[in-house]
Order: C-alpha cells, then sequence, then structure tokens
C-alpha cells in the first residue's frame, strides 16, 4: 500500500521551496551595500535571445530529449520548467521497431495501456486518468492527428506531458487527458540528406516497408523536404487477426533569419480484420476469471474495423525582433470509419460469454487553429518570459449503426458462429450517416515566468480563460443536448536551482472538460431535471519534486494529488446530481541517460492511491477507483557489447500492480509481468550503413488482463518477433 501522502505534506513541500526562494532573495538583497534599498529598474528590454524554435536536443544517449513543446510556452528544457515530462525520440522509436505511440509510450512508467470500447482504439492511462486517442495534439494543435492507432513512421518526437494540462494545451477536444498529455512532432528535413529504407518482418508473417527521405535545397538550405512511405500487411500474434496500414506523411519547411515556415500532410489507412479488443464485466459477476491463452482471439473472423485518415497543417513563426516571435498554425483532418464489431460480454466465471454484432459507420471533421506572441524582457533584476495565445477548434461527428441479437460463445474455447444476418436495432441511416455531435472550442491564454537570482529561481503563473459549446443530437435528428459555458483556469509554478545540476519544482494546475447533461430517463424512471447542464469539470493538480541532470544521466523524483470529479448520478429523488470525486495521489521516480559509456538506461517507478468519495448514498466512499494500479515499474537497459563493434542489446521489464474492476471494488485483476529482449548490429557495406534488428516482446508469451480501466478488461499482447533490416543508401 502506498505510504500516507496526505495534501499537508505536498503543501508542506511547496512552502519549504517558496522558502528557500526567500532566503535566496534575501541573500540577493544582502549583497546590496549597507542601507541601499534593493529596487526595481526600469523595464528594458534584453539582448538575450529568445530559445530556438528548433526541437530540444536528444539527451545523452538517444533516448530521450533535453525537453519539449509545452504548448503556450512553447518548447522548454526539462530543468527550467515546473512541470513532469518525457519525450522519447526517433532513435529509440526504430531501434525498439515500435509501430505505433503505445508501443513508444511502453518505456513509461506513468503511462499504462487500454483498448477503446469495443473498437481498436488506444487509450493511455496517465497517472491513473484516461486519455483518448482522440485528444493527442500534433506539433501543438488538436484534432488534426488520425483516429485510434497513430503510426510513429512519420515521428520525430513523441512527447508526454504528466499532469493535467488546460492551461498548457486548451482543454482537449473529448475531455479526456486529466491525468496528463501527449503531443507528437513530425520529421523534419535535416541538414544531412535521409535516404534511408526499411524492411520488417514478424513471427507471423507480417511485413512492412518503410522509405524515408529527406533533402534541403537553397543556398543556406533554407527549403525542406522530408517524406515517409510505410506499410505493413499480415496476420499478427492473435489467432485469426491480421493487419493492412498504409501511411503517406510530407513535410515541408522553410527556415529565414526571421521567418520559419513548415507544412504537414499526411494520410493514413488501417483495416484490422478479426479484430480481439475488450471484454465487458456486468454487475452479476462475482469474480474475474484468469485471462485466456495470450494469443486466444475472441472475437469472430467477420468482425473488422477500417480507418482512413487524411490530415495537414501549417505553422508559422516570425521574429519580431531578437526577442519577440508571433506565431500562428491551423490544421484540419477527415475521418472515415466502417466498422463490425463483436464484444464478449462475461456471464460466467467459467467463461461463458455472450455477443452481438454491431456495424457502425462513422465520419469526423475537424478544423483547428492557434496563434500567439511570446517574448522576453528585464525589469531590473527581473526577467521575464511572457506568452499570449489564442486556440479554437471545430469538430463535427457523423454516427450510424445496425446492431444484432446476441449469441453464447466461449472466452478460453471460442468457435466460429456466422455472421447474423438480421440487425434489429438500427440507429440513423448507415449509408448516410447524420450528425451526432458538434464541439466549439475557444480560448486565450495569458503567462509569465519571472526568473530571479540570474534565472535561478523561475516563478510562473498564468491563466487561460476558455469557451465550450457542445451539441448533441440522437440518431432520429433531434437535438439532445446543448452546452455553452466558460471558465478560467489558472497556473502557478516555481523552479527552484540551488546548484547547476539540480532543480526543485512545485506546481498548482488545472484540469478541464464540459459538464455533463441530466438524462431524461434513468432506469425507465423520468429524471426531474431533464437537459439541465453543469458547470465544465475542473480537476486540479498539486505537485512537488527533484530533478538532477548530470549531463550524460538524468533523474526525477515527485509527488503529486490530482482531483477529479465524478460524472454524477440519479439521486433517491430522480434527480441528477453532480456529486462525487476521485483523488488519485502518487510518487514518480523517472531514470534516463547513459550512465556508463555504451549503457542507456530508461526506469521509472509510479506508487498510486486513489480513492472515491461522494459516491450515491456513500456505497462505494473510501473504495478505490476502477482501473488504477497500485503501483507501475519499468525497467529498461540498451548496452553496446564490449569488443563487438556495432553489436548492442536491448531488455525491458514491466510490472504492474493490481486493480479494480468496479466501484464498489468486489472485482479485480492481479499484477502482472511482461519481458522483452533485443539485439542489434550495425555496419557498413560499401559506405552503406545498415542496421539489424531483432525484438522479442512478452518473452514468456504470459497472458494478462493489462487493463480495467473504463470498467472493462484489456489483454496484454501474446509473444511476438519483429525483425528488421534498414540501409540508409
Amino acid at each position: 500500500m502506498l505510504p500516507d501522502l496526505a495534501p499537508f505534506r505536498l503543501t508542506s513541500l511547496a512552502a519549504a521551496l517558496l522558502g528557500l526562494l526567500g532566503t535566496s532573495l534575501c541573500s540577493a538583497a544582502a549583497e546590496q551595500a549597507p542601507g541601499s534599498v534593493l529596487t526595481l529598474g526600469s523595464t528594458a528590454i534584453s539582448a538575450d535571445e529568445l530559445p530556438s524554435s528548433t526541437l530540444p536536443a536528444v539527451y545523452s544517449g538517444g533516448q530521450v530529449a533535453r525537453g519539449g513543446e509545452l504548448g503556450v510556452l512553447g518548447n522548454q528544457d526539462i530543468m527550467d520548467v515546473p512541470f513532469t515530462m518525457s519525450s522519447y525520440t526517433s532513435q529509440l522509436i526504430e531501434d525498439q521497431q515500435a509501430e505505433s505511440i503505445g508501443d513508444v509510450l511502453l518505456n513509461d512508467s506513468s503511462v499504462r495501456q487500454s483498448f477503446g470500447y469495443g473498437n481498436a482504439a488506444q487509450i493511455f492511462v496517465i497517472r491513473g486518468l484516461p486519455l483518448n486517442s482522440d485528444d493527442i495534439s500534433y506539433n501543438g494543435l488538436y484534432g488534426v492527428l488520425p483516429r485510434q492507432v497513430i503510426s510513429t513512421d512519420s515521428l520525430e518526437r513523441v512527447e508526454v506531458f504528466k499532469g493535467p494540462n488546460a492551461f498548457i494545451n486548451g482543454v482537449t477536444p473529448t475531455g479526456s487527458g486529466v491525468g496528463g498529455g501527449i503531443n507528437l512532432q513530425p520529421k523534419r528535413a535535416q541538414d544531412t540528406p535521409t535516404r534511408r529504407f526499411t524492411t520488417d518482418i514478424s513471427s507471423s508473417g507480417r511485413i512492412g516497408e518503410h522509405l524515408d527521405l529527406g533533402q534541403r535545397f537553397g543556398e543556406n538550405n533554407q527549403f525542406g523536404i522530408r517524406m515517409n512511405i510505410a506499410q505493413r500487411e499480415g496476420d499478427t500474434a492473435i489467432d485469426d487477426e491480421n493487419q493492412r496500414t498504409k501511411l503517406f506523411a510530407l513535410g515541408l519547411d522553410y527556415r529565414g533569419d526571421r521567418l520559419r515556415v513548415s507544412t504537414d500532410f499526411g494520410y493514413q489507412k488501417q483495416r484490422i480484420n478479426g479484430n480481439r479488443n475488450t471484454v465487458y464485466i456486468p454487475a452479476t459477476l462475482t469474480d474475474i476469471p484468469h485471462a485466456p491463452d495470450a494469443d486466444t482471439n475472441y472475437s469472430q473472423k467477420w468482425t473488422f474495423t477500417e480507418l482512413e485518415d487524411t490530415y495537414g497543417m501549417a505553422r508559422g513563426e516570425y521574429d519580431l525582433t531578437d526577442q519577440w516571435t508571433l506565431y500562428a498554425a491551423a490544421g484540419a483532418k477527415h475521418t472515415r470509419e466502417v466498422g463490425n464489431y463483436s464484444t464478449p460480454t462475461l456471464r460466467s466465471t467459467a467463461g461463458a460469454t455472450t455477443a452481438s454484432s454491431m456495424f457502425v459507420a462513422h465520419d469526423e471533421d475537424n478544423r483547428s487553429a492557434m496563434a500567439g506572441l511570446r517574448g522576453t524582457l528585464q525589469t531590473g533584476p527581473v526577467s521575464h518570459q511572457i506568452n499570449l495565445g489564442l486556440t479554437g477548434i471545430w469538430t463535427e461527428q457523423r454516427s450510424a449503426y445496425q446492431l444484432s441479437g446476441s449469441f453464447a460463445n466461449d472466452l478460453y474455447n471460442p468457435v466460429d458462429v456466422a455472421k447474423p444476418a438480421v440487425y434489429p436495432f438500427v440507429g440513423g441511416d448507415i449509408n448516410d450517416p447524420g450528425i451526432v455531435g458538434k464541439t466549439i472550442n475557444r480560448s486565450l491564454a495569458i503567462s509569465d515566468t519571472l526568473g530571479f537570482v540570474d534565472d535561478r529561481v523561475l516563478l510562473t503563473y498564468g491563466l487561460r480563460r476558455q469557451t465550450l459549446k457542445v451539441d448533441g443530437w440522437n440518431y432520429a435528428g433531434n437535438r439532445t443536448a446543448t452546452y455553452d459555458d466558460s471558465i478560467t483556469t489558472p497556473v502557478y509554478g516555481i523552479v527552484l536551482k540551488p546548484w547547476d545540476n539540480i532543480s526543485l519544482y512545485a506546481n498548482r494546475i488545472e484540469g478541464l472538460a464540459k459538464g455533463p447533461t441530466a438524462p431524461a430517463t434513468a432506469g425507465g424512471t423520468e429524471v426531474t431535471n431533464p437537459g439541465q447542464t453543469f458547470a465544465p469539470a475542473r480537476s486540479k493538480q498539486i505537485e512537488a519534486g527533484i530533478k538532477y541532470d548530470k549531463g550524460t544521466f538524468g533523474a526525477s523524483l515527485g509527488v503529486y494529488r490530482i482531483e477529479q470529479p465524478s460524472d454524477g448520478y440519479v439521486n433517491a429523488q430522480n434527480t441528477y446530481v453532480r456529486e462525487g470525486m476521485q483523488r488519485n495521489r502518487g510518487v514518480e521516480l523517472n531514470l534516463f541517460g547513459e550512465p556508463l559509456d555504451g549503457l542507456r538506461v530508461l526506469a521509472g517507478a509510479t506508487l498510486m492511491d486513489t480513492k472515491l468519495s461522494g459516491t450515491k448514498g456513500g456505497a462505494n466512499d473510501g473504495n478505490r477507483a476502477p482501473g488504477v494500479p497500485t503501483f507501475q515499474f519499468n525497467l529498461g537497459a540498451d548496452w553496446d557489447v564490449p569488443g563487438l563493434e556495432g553489436v548492442a542489446l536491448n531488455a525491458r521489464m514491466l510490472r504492474t500492480g493490481g486493480q479494480f474492476v468496479n466501484p464498489s471494488n468486489t472485482l479485480s485483476i492481479p499484477a502482472w509481468n511482461r519481458f522483452d529482449l533485443g539485439a542489434r548490429y550495425s555496419f557498413d557495406v560499401e559506405q552503406r550503413a545498415v542496421t539489424l534488428r531483432a525484438n522479442l516482446e512478452n518473452v514468456a508469451n504470459t497472458g494478462y488482463w493489462a487493463s480495467s480501466n473504463g470498467g472493462y478488461l484489456s489483454q496484454g499482447e501474446p509473444r511476438s518477433l519483429k525483425v528488421s533490416a534498414t540501409v540508409d543508401f
């Protein structure tokens, strides 16, 4: 059990940091002449230049970067901000043969994964709270990425911000991400031309090819082009499941003395046949049966999901002076999703199930934009980093479905069932899906980071004013919900650098999602306040910790507390009320870098305690929230073998604690372990660099329930061997 981390302990640590701040300022004042007064000078523009708009440098070992993009704050070094973040590089992606961002984030002990509600979507549980794949940003912009599963072939960085981020990036399109956010950075042409071809094959016979081309042009290499083309097709390690993925991504950019412009265009199409996703748990179940064999497929052969996304964005920056930069970005995407799903519901602890067939058609169109101004100035001994930002996103969803009756099956010995011929339950026109939702989110943010004592003390404060407008329709075309509300979310943070390689930090930051709307009926009974909308759900985090940077090796240790409002419920008077709270608190340790020459490490540990309060009738007060593990451990190492030039070995262990499945805490899944191994060999053939890689995932082929996020079960992936060859030409 996690040691008690009462709120006053976090508050005390933050107070201690503020105390140190006061001591430092007093020391600075003491250095003045006796009897003199420390005063601010007149406002003057500093001669210091703005931080570069390019990505933060890669950290020693090449697996992570020194920092990442923090929304309105721009690119930041991890030692300069009062937040916790990780940024994984394209080198890590290549060496681990990570095909999706889910594969990349297996390296982060603060993140675990589950699947979407009956589909193939990857859900990322950060600090015990889910982030939908729809709420991942692209170069700082929401709403322009493919849905559900995102390929890594065109990505330079996968950045993870840990904690609520309503101020940093604005509210997400669907309102998830209270525990953290993910931002993806596209590949850009480098000064050295890129000519790289990779072919890969898995032990199940899935074959892929990836072509990566990049070149800069012009007298000073002002113009750049980067193109990635990839495809993979074949059976997966799960029985009777196969996938086909196609990707085209094109990045163009211009970098002048003061003007920088980039554009990104992409097309991704994925089809998964026989997709194994989740297992539903009814309230009547008395125990959770053990997970089936790792490669068992309890879906049906006629099930599939097909996702087609076309997306693009443009971004520009212009340096008004050496200290002030104006920026703007805009993007859009169109999604077409068609799928026939069949997700089992457990009916007994022996593994008996029932399932139905649901055919779904879903279209989505999004537009997104942002603009802002960043700059630095000096007021006497105090430096300022000022940020002003505007964001907006406009989304429209159109859906329809056809649902069959149910059929029986078995979780451990599934049998093929003929595809139902009749779909008696219908919502909308499957050939012409109607509008079911529209969202308009707009916000204005302003912040200032004050630097004291030669920027050894950095105090950040800011506000974001957000307007959320959400409209909903039923499948008959009738408007069922209208939501329009505004709210202001603040942020406070402090960084203290007593030594060059140490940063102490603390923050208070909030998350935001639209408030619920009271339903018309509940349990067949009319609700007394149908259609009533509630204020946006404001989540709050306080966090404090310490960061260490030796140059070749880094670490961070932090404690946090997040409070998130529950969705609400219908009380005994048949009135929908907004009550209840989920509290997550935890301790996080992260290790990264190259502590010894040739030895790279990525490791971490997260301990979490969670508690429900204000539940209906107090029935579940004091219980743990479903889907939140008690602990999460990661240990990864990558080692250059001495005496064998170009040969490297790697290994990774994942360990995750037990999780409850329901709020009453009567159902749970046990802790699980996973072990991965890998090797690579790099050499030259006729002055062309060649790299051979092999990665074996889930070495023991352990069958385990990986997550109970959402109150349903997601099973871990089976053993799979991936082999690839990369040639630079």
